[in-house]
C-alpha cells in the first residue's frame, strides 16, 4: 500500500507486480499478476474497517486510502469507455454497485462536457437473489428488492436510457465458468 501510494498507483496494479515479480507458488494463475503481465486494469476498493488487515498495527490507513483513490480514478478510466461494452457485477451487493454508480456518473459527466454520451452498454449480474420475472423495471418502493443495489443501479437505473441488462442467477462455481466457456466458444467460432 504504501509503495503504490508513494508511486501513484493502485493496489491492483500493485499487487499485481508483487505477485508476478516475486517468487509466489502459482503465480501462473494469479488474476492480479496476469493483470498486470498483460496491462490490464485491476481495481482494488477499500473499505476501511472491513479487512483483516485493518486490524494490523502496522497498516498506514493515508496509504490505504490514496492507492485504493487511485484505483477509483482506473475503474472511471475504464467506465469512461463503457460506450458499445459490457460490465460485470459478480456477487458484490454493495461495493461493486456503487462503485460503478459513481464512476459512470463522473465519466458521463466528462462525456457530456465532450458532446458525447454513455447510454449503450450492456450489464449483467451473477447473483443468488431471486429478482422475479422482470428485473428489467425498477422494484416497488417498500419492497426488500428495492433496496437491493444490483438490481436497482446496474439492472435498472444506469441502462434505462439505451443499455440493457442480464440477470444471472445461480452459484458461481457453475455461471462464472460458463461464462468463461461461453466466451472462449464464441471466439473459436469467430
Amino acid at each position: 500500500m504504501v509503495t503504490a501510494s508513494r508511486e501513484g498507483i493502485g493496489l491492483g496494479e500493485a499487487l499485481g507486480r508483487i505477485i508476478a515479480q516475486g517468487d509466489f507458488p502459482h503465480k501462473e494463475i494469479s488474476v492480479l499478476a496476469q493483470a498486470f503481465l498483460s496491462q490490464v486494469p485491476v481495481t482494488i476498493h477499500a473499505a476501511i474497517g472491513q479487512d483483516i488487515i485493518h486490524e494490523h498495527p502496522n497498516l498506514d490507513g493515508a496509504a490505504l486510502g490514496a492507492s485504493s483513490y487511485n484505483d477509483f480514478l482506473v475503474f472511471t478510466e475504464t467506465i469512461r469507455h463503457l460506450e458499445g461494452g459490457v460490465l460485470l457485477n459478480i456477487g458484490s451487493a454493495v461495493m461493486g454497485p456503487e462503485v460503478y454508480l459513481k464512476a459512470l456518473s463522473m465519466s458521463r459527466n466528462v462525456a457530456f462536457q465532450e458532446g458525447k454520451t454513455i447510454t449503450h452498454f450492456t450489464t449483467a449480474v451473477f447473483d443468488l437473489q431471486d429478482l422475479g420475472e422482470d428485473y428489467h423495471k425498477e422494484a416497488p418502493r417498500g419492497t426488500a428488492a428495492y433496496y437491493y443495489r444490483p438490481y436497482k443501479t446496474i439492472l435498472v437505473r444506469t441502462v434505462q436510457d439505451g443499455g440493457q441488462s442480464v440477470y444471472i442467477r445461480g452459484d458461481h462455481k457453475v455461471t462464472v465458468p460458463n461464462l468463461y466457456h461461453r466466451i472462449i466458444g464464441g471466439i473459436h467460432e469467430s
